[in-house]
């Protein structure tokens, strides 16, 4: 485990701030999380021998009525009104902007689907990466996050087309968000025509939810049942190499939800 900290954790810093964006023409009070130490450990245990040891079976195992939905309505209803909120904990996001700083490279083309007004990368990756882009529901939301280079609203599940040329990325990113995809293999594809060779899509996956927009399936599953049915998604999809899937889980003060990865690179073939 990476410690990111010598105190103790009832001395351990604050790392949170309130701040003002300007989305839509005017000026929001949001609170952010900001890069510091605060006394958290960082781990990366693989969990592949316990998911991904047993062949997949021969044909796809999810029907149609996996995806369905307690609520079926216009999905751009739903995410009509920005949310400028974390949808995970502290601890998740800082586990997952850690794992991010060790595992995306300098340089980068850097896509994040399904993103909001916060990308979760480490504050330097804007002047660190080549390209940062973002599709998601919402364009005030996309208006108001820094990272992003450039951003184009899109509701992948009714166009899971994304508006990009083929290979422009290094690394495609999606968080805590592949439970609400309808058509995940369509969406698997793109991502990988527009990854480059090896590059790679990492999604990371938490405890946490809207339970009327998840589809049916996610929610009568376990965590672990949710990594490997992302790598399921990877296989099916095709023109990746085999998924690997890790838990990243933080701990110490502020550390409740926990935090998966599961990510594949694109075959170079």
């Amino acid at each position: 485990a990476a410690s990111l900290s010598g105190q103790p954790a009832e001395s351990a810093p604050s790392g949170e701030v309130q701040e003002e964006i300007s989305v839509g023409g005017q000026q929001l009070s949001v609170r952010r999380f900001v890069e510091k130490d605060v006394g958290m450990q960082f781990k990366k245990e693989s969990l592949d021998d316990t998911l991904f040891a047993q062949p997949w079976p021969e044909e796809y195992p999810f029907p149609p009525a996996a995806f369905s939905r307690q609520d079926e309505s216009d999905d751009e209803d739903f995410y009509s009104t920005p949310r400028f909120v974390y949808h995970i904990d502290e601890g998740a996001v800082r586990a997952l902007t850690h794992y991010y700083k060790e595992n995306i490279p300098e340089g980068s083309a850097v896509l994040d689907i399904c993103s909001s007004w916060v990308s979760h990368y480490p504050e330097d990756f804007p002047k660190k990466m080549k390209r940062i882009s973002g599709t998601g529901m919402n364009a005030l939301e996309l208006e108001g996050n820094k990272q992003l280079t450039d951003f184009t609203p899109r509701n992948l599940n009714v166009n899971p087309k994304l508006p990009y040329d083929d290979a422009s990325f290094d690394v495609v990113t999606c968080v805590v968000s592949v439970d609400y995809l309808i058509k995940p293999l369509d969406i698997f594809r793109e991502v990988n025509r527009v990854l480059k060779p090896g590059g790679k899509f990492i999604l990371s996956q938490s405890n946490r939810c809207f339970p009327t927009k998840a589809i049916r399936m996610w929610l009568g599953m376990s965590d672990l049942q949710h990594c490997l049915v992302i790598g399921a998604y990877f296989h099916y999809a095709g023109g990746f190499e085999p998924a690997h899937a890790y838990d990243v889980s933080p701990s110490g003060p502020r550390t409740n939800d926990p935090l998966f990865i599961v990510e594949a690179s694109k075959s170079k073939a």
